[in-house]
C-alpha cells in the first residue's frame, strides 16, 4: 500500500507541474506497462507523457531490455562480472589497483591497512553505486572485528583511484566515471556508446541513481556535448559547484580509453554486451567494473530520444554471424 501510494505521489507531481491530469497519466502509464512493459521509472524517466506514440515505441524500457540481455548477456556467466572480486581478479591487468576481500586472510587485512590510508569499501554485488563509501585505516582499532563485519555484510575493500587532475576540475569529490558500452562479436569489438558521470559534489560517487548527472561523450573526439542532466531530469550548462561547462570539455587518454575496452570485451565473448565504467587517473585509464546488462536509462534521458538503434544494430549484427 505505501508503495502504491509513493507512486500516485511521484505521478501526481509531475502532472501538476507538466498542468496535466494525474487520473489520466496514471492509465496512460498502466496501457503502457501492461501492453510494452514501460514501468514507472520508464513513464517519467523518459518523459512519456509529452511524447508520441511513434516516439515512445522507439523507448528500450524495461521489458525490452529484459529480452535483449537474455539473447546478449545469458546470466549463466554473470558472476564473471557481477561479483566484484571476481571482476577485479578477471581483469586484474586493466585494473591497477590493490583490493581485499575477507577469505585473503588477517595478514593480508594488516598489510593493506597499512599501505592504504584510505580506500574505499564496496558491496561485493552491489549496483548503482549503493553501500560504497569512502574510509580512514586510523579508524579501524581492530582489524579482526572488521574483518568479521566485512564478511557478515558481504562487503570488500578496494584502493583508491586518484583520477586525472582534469577530471578533478570537474568534480574533486568524486571519482567521476565514464560509461562506455561495447559488442563483441565474431572476434570484433566496437563501442556503441559512451556517457560521463559527474558527482554532484556532495557525494562521494558520481553514478546517476545516486544523485549524480551525465553528460554525453561524442566517441570519435572525447569531447563532451551538450548538458549535464541529473535523475530528476534537471540540465545543467555547469557543474553546479565548479562552475565548469561541460560542452567542449575534453577528456584526457580518449584513444586510450576506446583501446581499453575494446580489449576487455574480448576477454569473455560470452558477454557481447557490456557497460564498463572507466576512470582516469594521471598515468591514464583504469577499469573500475563492467556491467553485463548496462541500463538504457542514461542513454536515453541524454538522447533526449529512444535508443532501440542500438539493439537493432546488435541483433542485425548476429543475425549475419548466425
Amino acid at each position: 500500500m505505501d508503495r502504491i501510494k509513493g507512486y500516485y505521489k511521484r505521478m501526481d507531481e509531475v502532472a501538476r507541474k507538466e498542468n496535466k491530469n494525474t487520473i489520466l497519466m496514471i492509465i496512460d502509464m498502466l496501457i503502457w506497462y501492461v501492453f510494452y512493459g514501460a514501468t514507472l521509472t520508464d513513464y517519467l524517466n523518459y518523459e512519456f507523457y509529452d511524447r508520441s506514440f511513434k516516439e515512445r515505441i522507439r523507448y528500450a524500457v524495461v521489458r525490452t531490455q529484459n529480452k535483449f540481455y537474455k539473447r546478449v548477456s545469458p546470466s549463466e556467466y554473470k558472476e564473471f562480472f557481477t561479483i566484484k572480486p571476481n571482476f577485479l581478479n578477471n581483469f586484474k591487468e586493466y585494473v591497477n589497483r590493490s583490493y581485499y576481500t575477507p577469505d585473503m586472510g588477517i595478514d593480508k587485512l594488516k598489510e593493506f591497512l597499512k599501505n592504504n590510508k584510505e580506500f574505499m569499501i564496496k558491496p561485493v554485488d552491489g549496483l548503482g553505486g549503493h553501500g560504497v563509501k569512502k574510509f580512514k585505516s586510523s579508524s579501524i582499532k581492530d582489524a579482526y572485528k572488521f574483518n568479521k563485519k566485512l564478511e557478515s555484510e558481504r562487503l570488500f575493500i578496494e584502493e583508491l583511484i586518484v583520477q586525472h587532475r582534469r577530471m578533478n576540475m570537474l568534480c574533486k569529490s568524486s571519482v567521476n566515471t565514464i560509461r562506455i558500452m561495447t559488442f563483441v562479436n565474431n572476434g570484433k569489438s566496437e563501442v556503441l556508446y559512451a556517457a560521463l558521470r559527474v558527482g554532484n559534489g556532495k557525494s562521494e560517487v558520481d553514478n546517476f541513481h545516486a544523485g549524480g548527472m551525465g553528460i554525453s561523450i561524442d566517441t570519435k573526439t572525447g569531447k563532451l556535448k551538450g548538458v549535464g542532466i541529473d535523475k530528476d531530469l534537471n540540465k545543467f550548462k555547469r557543474h553546479p559547484v565548479t562552475n565548469v561547462t561541460f560542452n567542449n570539455f575534453e577528456i584526457p587518454y580518449w584513444n586510450e580509453v576506446k583501446s581499453l575496452v575494446l580489449k576487455c570485451a574480448k576477454i569473455n565473448t560470452n558477454i557481447k554486451v557490456v557497460g564498463w565504467d572507466v576512470a582516469i587517473t594521471n598515468k591514464g585509464p583504469v577499469l573500475v567494473e563492467g556491467n553485463r546488462r548496462p541500463g538504457f536509462d542514461l542513454i536515453q534521458v541524454l538522447s533526449r530520444k529512444g535508443r532501440k538503434d542500438i539493439m537493432e544494430h546488435v541483433n542485425n549484427e548476429l543475425k549475419k554471424n548466425k
